[in-house]
């Protein structure tokens, strides 16, 4: 991201969602002025407390001319993760054209419906998100608003995400070769038909009943299914299927602050994984299906006890 937007010609990163101001602190650390915008206070507060100068409000027009009026002319504006949450799209983007100078750039990152649908990833899809977006999607509202996307990346973060380029629409950057190939792609899964969509609504019941037999199954065989992890996309996972505690006894997680609480619908408890590791089950069910790899990797004592993981997505699969 760094050498694609030209950051060393850059004067200011400015971060609309900073959080607690992790990503500036590393464009501070080498020098470049940085400015957060994170609408929660708590962690705007541990921002600040690191030195990550942070406005307390959200981003919109208003913000955005206000910070114009200010003087601020970023080079590079981020906003990771942040499209999807927004209720008003058009006050969003058009505010982060009113920020951006001539010569400026943005790099917005949001999940890539393309692999949500390829993927039958339903269980990312839950409240805190408004929008999901595909590149042409993208491009509609960024044009509508004298913007324009030149590059875009996939990337593996949350099963698939985007990481768009932008920039002003009269801008020099023309098209990547990786954006033509992104635009290609989605028209050949055809994302702009309604058919795919009530394809993806089969794929997902269908889903559900190949999870739900082997659950059922494995209770019935007298063999023993322990969840791992609590993530947010776990409990969409768990109600659709249905769930109870006699299918899956209770979930683990290294986060203290989940554990001793019982997941929202399922009612399974949250325990220490010291209790997942003495049940020693046959099964783990692996809840944060896109951290797979590296859960497998902690866990070196399930293959030893002959216990095998079962990972969710795309489709179930048994991993020995």
């Amino acid at each position: 991201m760094i050498a694609r937007t030209a950051l060393g010609a850059t004067s200011e990163v400015i971060e609309i969602a900073s959080n607690d101001g992790y990503l500036l602190q590393y464009f501070r650390r080498a020098g470049i002025r940085v400015l957060g915008v994170e609408p929660a206070s708590g962690p705007a507060s541990v921002a600040l407390a690191k030195g990550i100068p942070t406005r307390t409000c959200y981003f919109g027009r208003d913000t955005a001319a206000m910070l114009r009026a200010e003087g601020h002319r970023p080079g590079l504006i981020v906003a990771n993760n942040v499209l999807p949450h927004v209720p008003d799209l058009n006050d969003f983007v058009a505010g982060l054209r009113v920020l951006l100078p001539e010569t400026g750039r943005i790099t917005l990152e949001h999940p890539s419906l393309l692999h949500l649908i390829e993927q039958i990833q339903f269980d990312t899809i839950y409240h805190e998100h408004l929008s999901y977006f595909s590149l042409a999607t993208a491009e509609t509202i960024f044009r509508a608003h004298a913007l324009r996307v030149f590059d875009a990346d996939e990337l593996p973060t949350h099963g698939g995400s985007l990481r768009l380029h932008v920039c002003h629409e009269a801008a020099s950057p023309m098209p990547s070769p990786a954006l033509d190939r992104l635009r290609r792609c989605e028209a050949a899964a055809r994302l702009h038909q309604a058919e795919t969509y009530r394809d993806f609504r089969e794929r997902v019941a269908a889903k559900r009943a190949a999870i739900r037999d082997f659950l059922v199954t494995a209770r019935r065989a007298g063999k023993s299914v322990l969840a791992y992890g609590a993530p947010a996309k776990g409990n969409t996972l768990l109600n659709y299927y249905g769930v109870t505690r006699e299918l899956i006894p209770f979930t683990v997680d290294r986060n203290p602050h989940k554990q001793g609480l019982l997941l929202p619908g399922t009612h399974l408890p949250i325990r220490d994984p010291a209790a997942f590791l003495a049940a020693t089950p046959d099964y783990v069910f692996i809840l944060p299906w896109n951290l797979k790899d590296e859960i497998i990797a902690q866990l070196p004592e399930v293959r030893a006890w002959g216990g095998q993981f079962v990972v969710p997505a795309p489709v179930l699969s048994i991993v020995s």
